[in-house]
């Protein structure tokens, strides 16, 4: 069980399996840093300034998101792969209200 400083963030690894990360909610910390932190394999080239979409994760489920700033939605679009969830983690702050969110990380192609 988390406590209010902390949110369970699940990542689909394989479709019906899902791998459970806590992230700290104190840190202000991107989903891409703690993605980074909890050993999955993304690039983010850029340092996470949206310059990149290395980092690009589709969200599956879970709380609604602000929308897409402009300089990510413009790395977004660049995108070969691109699906109604897609979002850049770096770009995804970790917040209490992110408690439960659910994210597949995208091929970089």
């Amino acid at each position: 069980m988390t406590d209010a400083t902390e949110v369970r963030v699940y990542v689909e690894e394989a479709p019906g399996q899902r791998r459970e990360i806590e992230a700290p909610t104190d840190m202000s910390l991107s989903l891409m840093e703690v993605l980074k932190a909890s050993g999955y394999d993304i690039q983010a080239t850029c340092g996470g300034m949206a310059l990149c979409a290395t980092c690009h994760v589709e969200v599956l489920a879970g709380p609604a998101l602000d929308e897409p700033g402009d300089e990510e939605m413009y790395m977004l679009e660049t995108l070969p792969v691109l699906s109604p969830g897609s979002r850049l983690s770096c770009q995804i702050r970790i917040t209490p209200r992110l408690d439960g969110l659910v994210v597949r990380l995208m091929p970089i192609i």
